[in-house]
């Protein structure tokens, strides 16, 4: 199997030095090259033609964000951009997607060796998962035998989305395109850390003709509402007779892999609303909302998953329909009209 070709931009030679260890330690990636500021990188990108590039936001001259326009103009090469856990991070990164990045991963050269390892491991996932998107047509021929049209009885009070990799840029054209007058309530669950989920809350909020905020601890789930689960910690849906459904924020499963867990999220959907939800799997990569779906479509709910050709990474929807779970597979842009014709 040919390695997964990788060019690191960077304008910290330790930066440089550390990412291209992290990567070259894997048998599967090689950096091929390094680049010292955005003017470089963008140069490099065209000349070497990488299958993924790793590009830091902050830098002299030409910044991450300008190279990324530079490159995206020319070619359409994978980019994992580097972030910081911050409010500001959060907001710059936003930016890179918006722009055609394909991913982030946070930094935490500067913290504890168990961080460092995880930021190891998630740049090592996140490059093979963006260098793995197959090719247009194979996908479309694949996706066209799911697009059978499925009719739902039970009235939809609760739409749960999940996404990951990919996500952010996926829901800023779903969720826009939703009406105000719609009469179901709608929680998003995004791979996301704190301070980004409430940025990316304010950010649809600006776009979306709903209103859109951040999950709170006991808000009730109100219909023609976007809630977006909080990032570092789950999102449960609650009820009870006398005030309808509410959100219960926690930390149980402490072990699970992602915070928050879209499984998490549908499972106590599907226990609150039963036949009353639709489930929504966007791009991404794991299996994370496959169980959340099961649960969903057991307790007779229905579930659409964005098809191959459309997604970022095809990872989370591909899980949910190789289980036999997904009713629909539809590209991103029908998405919005899948939901107004169910709900």
């Amino acid at each position: 199997m040919e390695k997964i070709r990788v060019l690191v931009v960077d304008d910290s030679a330790f930066m440089r030095r550390i990412i291209k260890e992290m990567l070259n330690s894997n048998p599967q990636i090689e950096v091929i090259d390094t680049a010292r500021n955005g003017i470089e990188g963008v140069e490099k990108a065209m000349a070497l033609l990488p299958d993924v590039i790793t590009m830091d936001i902050e830098m002299p001259g030409m910044n991450g964000l300008e190279a990324i326009d530079e490159i995206m103009k020319k070619r359409h090469i994978p980019i994992i951009v580097f972030s910081s856990l911050s409010s500001e991070g959060a907001r710059v990164t936003l930016e890179a997607l918006d722009r055609g990045a394909a991913d982030y991963v946070c930094k935490n050269i500067s913290r504890s060796v168990l961080d460092v390892m995880h930021m190891k491991s998630e740049l090592i996932a996140k490059v093979k998962a963006v260098a793995s998107t197959p090719k247009k047509e194979d996908a479309i021929i694949r996706d066209r035998s799911f697009c059978h049209i499925v009719e739902h009885t039970e009235k939809i009070e609760l739409v749960t989305i999940g996404a990951s990799t990919g996500g952010p840029k996926a829901l800023q054209e779903i969720l826009p395109a939703i009406p105000e007058d719609i009469n179901s309530a709608i929680i998003v669950t995004i791979h996301m850390p704190p301070d980004f989920t409430r940025a990316f809350a304010d950010r649809l909020n600006v776009v979306c003709k709903l209103p859109v905020r951040e999950a709170e601890d006991g808000e009730k789930l109100k219909p023609g509402a976007v809630l977006v689960s909080p990032g570092g910690i789950h999102t449960k849906i609650r009820k009870n007779g006398f005030t309808g459904a509410y959100v219960k924020i926690d930390k149980e499963p402490e072990d699970a892999i992602y915070k928050p867990s879209i499984d998490v999220t549908m499972k106590t959907a599907a226990e609150c609303y039963r036949a009353h939800v639709l489930g929504v799997i966007l791009t991404g990569m794991g299996h994370d909302g496959t169980e959340g779906i099961r649960a969903i479509k057991k307790k007779g709910g229905v579930a659409v998953a964005q098809d191959e050709a459309s997604c970022t990474v095809y990872g989370m929807p591909r899980s949910v329909v190789e289980a036999g779970l997904a009713d629909r597979v539809v590209p991103l842009e029908k998405i919005p009209h899948e939901i107004i014709r169910l709900v």
